[in-house]
């Protein structure tokens, strides 16, 4: 029952990595440009994932339309003095919606996009290991949509949200000064120690989720030529892994002292749940002139629902986890500014300000948690009537967080106590350890898209 409870706390603290800043704001090219305002715009198809209610505002009979963005993400950790930078691949969030006049004045449509994901890479050896060594969530949602203009200036919409996902992550299991405290008071030679900076095991969660249900609500006024008022309200979801599965490796001379313990992690299902927290949006537009769109968007997330994190076992009742996270609500502010140039060519401006949710006393460095500025730039070409070229860019800078500590189970600490009740406290081990970091990060994020209307 010992070991159980080690693989218990062990996994406890592996999953709850992956509860930070997964969020995706990458919903659309042309709205990237503008910041990712246009709750109170008429967005024809893309109207779906903004505001389902302004999508019976289009005056197509079909509209098809579909974008990808490139995130190259880098992170920092400055750590007793020194860096310590993240080697991340490219993360391609995409959408592709389709929209359609059923009746007059009401819509249908369908849109699948990536509404939360997360990727970055620490690297095997980083002081941090314990925390996070690398993680990759995916989260893919398929909505249909209906939207009514029940009167010549106001329009609702509903959606249903359809999301499935999956995680991979890796992290250390124990700091080397730790596993080296143990090996020496078990007698084992100098040369099997460890390094500083080198992990000596790590552990693999992978699992995918089961379905999840939401929806999506919204409405458009337009008050007159110049002023429009939008809101909209995602609701909030859970990612179950129902059966996910673990798997252990070791660097070293830790295989033959830890295999006794861990080897029933290689055989141990886990279960638990992720939030996708509701979003409610409201913002304004107005139009000066005919061809310039001015847009500002308040958007509320709902983080602060994200108080723990529960993990069950199979046939391990007595070791389920109830994990503290005590995030936060956290707010997202949008503004840009659309100029029609000529009948085929617009320009784009805008700006992104992502407030943070995150606790930084309960701190996991995947896609570090600090607020974030992200100016853009973007334009759509029309080489044809009916089709759209779509091009943004979006650069992210955090403001940075300094002393945030995020805290994990000395798996070292119990091993020893096995051994001898008393051997913790004569090698200085501490149940819990903690590690103390400060964090800047800063990405790049051009995005393309094309639609096509008749």
């Amino acid at each position: 029952m010992k070991k159980s409870a080690i693989i218990a706390l062990m996994l406890g603290t592996a999953i709850a990595a992956n509860a930070e800043g997964y969020q995706v704001n990458t919903f659309s090219a042309k709205q990237e440009g503008m910041g990712h305002a246009g709750v109170a715009m008429p967005l024809g198809a893309e109207s779906q994932l903004f505001n389902p209610g302004a999508l019976a505002f289009s005056d197509k009979t079909f509209e098809i339309s579909g974008a990808v963005s490139a995130i190259s993400a880098h992170a920092t950790a400055t750590y007793d003095g020194a860096d310590y930078k993240t080697d991340n691949g490219i993360s391609t969030p995409m959408n592709f919606s389709a929209a359609f006049r059923i009746f007059d004045n009401f819509y249908g449509g369908l849109t699948f996009y990536t509404p939360y994901g997360s990727a970055i890479n620490w690297g095997e050896n980083w002081p941090g290991a314990v925390l996070n060594q690398q993680v990759s969530i995916k989260c893919f949602t398929l909505q249909p949509t209906l939207s009514w203009r029940f009167l010549p200036n106001l329009s609702v919409g509903a959606g249903v949200m359809v999301s499935w996902g999956s995680v991979n992550l890796d992290k250390g299991l124990m700091t080397a000064t730790s596993l080296n405290k143990l090996m020496g008071a078990l007698g084992m030679p100098p040369e099997a120690m460890y390094a500083p900076g080198v992990t000596p095991a790590s552990v693999n969660l992978n699992g995918k989720s089961n379905l999840a249900v939401g929806y999506t609500l919204g409405a458009l006024w337009e008050i007159n030529r110049h002023w429009n008022i939008g809101a909209s309200f995602r609701s909030k979801m859970t990612m179950t892994v129902g059966k996910g599965a673990a798997a252990v490796s070791y660097n070293g001379a830790a295989e033959q002292l830890l295999t006794p313990v861990l080897d029933n992690l290689n055989h141990t299902n886990f279960r638990a749940s992720l939030p996708c927290p509701y979003v409610f949006t409201a913002g304004i537009a107005y139009k000066p002139i005919d061809n310039l769109t001015l847009a500002f968007d308040a958007q509320l997330n709902g983080w602060g629902t994200y108080r723990h994190l529960d993990i069950e076992f199979d046939n391990l009742e007595a070791f389920n986890q109830h994990l503290i996270k005590d995030y936060k609500n956290a707010m997202t502010y949008h503004i840009g500014a659309q100029w029609g140039v000529t009948r085929r060519l617009d320009l784009r401006a805008g700006l992104m300000i992502d407030t943070n949710p995150c606790n930084k006393e309960y701190y996991n460095p995947e896609t570090p948690g600090q607020t974030r500025i992200e100016p853009s730039v973007g334009f759509s070409f029309r080489p044809i009537k009916n089709l759209s070229v779509d091009f943004a860019f979006m650069y992210v800078q955090g403001t940075g967080m300094n002393g945030a500590t995020g805290r994990y189970d000395d798996l070292v600490y119990k091993v020893a106590a096995q051994t001898n009740p008393a051997l913790p406290g004569l090698l200085g081990l501490q149940p819990e350890g903690t590690f103390t970091a400060d964090y800047h990060v800063h990405a790049f994020i051009p995005a393309l898209g094309l639609s096509y209307s008749f």
